[in-house]
């Protein structure tokens, strides 16, 4: 059986390395995987590999940034003679980015079936891009693994066969629990006693220049009762210059992105977190830090109802609260999420192999 994986972003290399790892330990399993250059950095990049012990891509088909619709259609246009000369029997996507649902629909059009790893998250927003493409490629696929029960529920809302909905838990959480123990040893010896560290990067934040002027602002204030490591993102370090924000972030450190084991180990030893990122709403729950959402809705509401996370909005006045009952000591407690356990990726794995049998 021949399995190829497609990734298209760094949050794809944390969900496809430990599936990858449980196929290698199947007999009879052949696999291939594509990166699509969808975001690439090439020194990031071989940290990522290097660090989640992943095998170098077989291909980087070199796509780039772009337009939604130039990105989806670039990478369509070339992974479709890759999957013509390959003939794979089964495509595993991950997550909600470009690549993933570009991969869908190629496949579908040659009728190869496609496994969809973290499906059935949905945010109920359709003016969030990766909303589109969870939807469009949940019904494109034919292997649906999702995390939650909630994914379950919606997907048999939207009318997908049940036979095809696999829960297997968080493969980002298989990640996490694998590479803990290591990420201490990438842990500063300078870190101040008390800190919140920040992400952002989503353009409802950071597109606009009032929104981010006034959370940079915030941010700035919230700097006098504990410091805030900001690993800022390329697009959005491009927005503060744009904007002419740099002073109003002089207060912050600002930090250069930051390999998957140094962020892990900035996250386990933070007062709170506060992102508008969907993976760090779940490893912070597994974590047990407290994690302030900057955005309305959430695909992830099990890190609200068990977890630790809490859905901030446009509400700088909430979030400047919340930090400070935080810091008194008030903290939102997690309880154990069902089938979050590090062992996702073998449930992936029985069920392929159970599939294998039936091409």
């Amino acid at each position: 059986m021949h399995v190829l994986h497609v990734v298209g972003a760094r949050p794809n290399f944390m969900k496809a390395a430990p599936v990858l790892a449980a196929l290698a330990r199947v007999s009879g399993v052949r696999q291939t995987l594509i990166h699509t250059g969808q975001h690439y950095d090439s020194n990031m990049s071989d940290v990522f590999l290097q660090q989640l012990e992943m095998p170098p891509p077989d291909l980087n088909l070199d796509v780039g940034s772009g337009s939604h619709a130039r990105q989806t259609a670039e990478i369509m246009s070339r992974f479709e003679p890759v999957v013509t000369e390959r003939r794979p029997d089964l495509v595993l996507v991950y997550g909600d980015v470009n690549s993933t649902v570009a991969a869908g629909l190629v496949c579908s059009k040659l009728q190869v079936r496609v496994g969809h790893v973290e499906a059935g998250l949905r945010s109920r927003d359709r003016s969030m891009p990766e909303e589109i493409n969870r939807i469009i490629t949940d019904q494109l696929s034919d292997l649906l693994f999702t995390p939650s029960a909630d994914a379950d529920e919606n997907l048999q809302h939207e009318g997908v066969d049940a036979s095809k909905i696999h829960r297997v838990g968080n493969v980002m959480i298989d990640t996490l629990v694998r590479l803990l123990p290591q990420s201490l040893r990438y842990k500063p010896h300078d870190l101040p006693a008390r800190y919140a560290l920040v992400t952002l990067h989503r353009p409802s934040n950071v597109d606009n220049p009032p929104r981010l002027r006034e959370l940079l602002a915030t941010l700035a204030e919230l700097s006098q009762d504990l410091a805030i490591l900001f690993p800022v993102h390329p697009r959005t370090r491009q927005r503060i210059s744009e904007f002419e924000l740099p002073h109003t972030a002089a207060r912050l450190c600002l930090m250069d992105p930051k390999s998957y084991l140094e962020f892990l180990a900035l996250q386990q030893g933070a007062t709170v977190v506060i992102t508008d990122s969907g993976g760090m709403q779940e490893e912070t729950s597994f974590l047990g830090v407290p994690c302030l959402t900057l955005r309305e809705n959430t695909e992830r509401p099990i890190t609200v109802s068990l977890g630790t996370n809490r859905l901030i909005g446009r509400d700088i006045s909430l979030l400047k609260s919340e930090v400070r009952r935080i810091l008194a000591g008030d903290i939102k407690k997690a309880s154990s999420i069902p089938l979050w356990d590090g062992h996702a990726a073998d449930r992936i794995a029985q069920v392929v192999v159970r599939g294998k049998h039936l091409l």
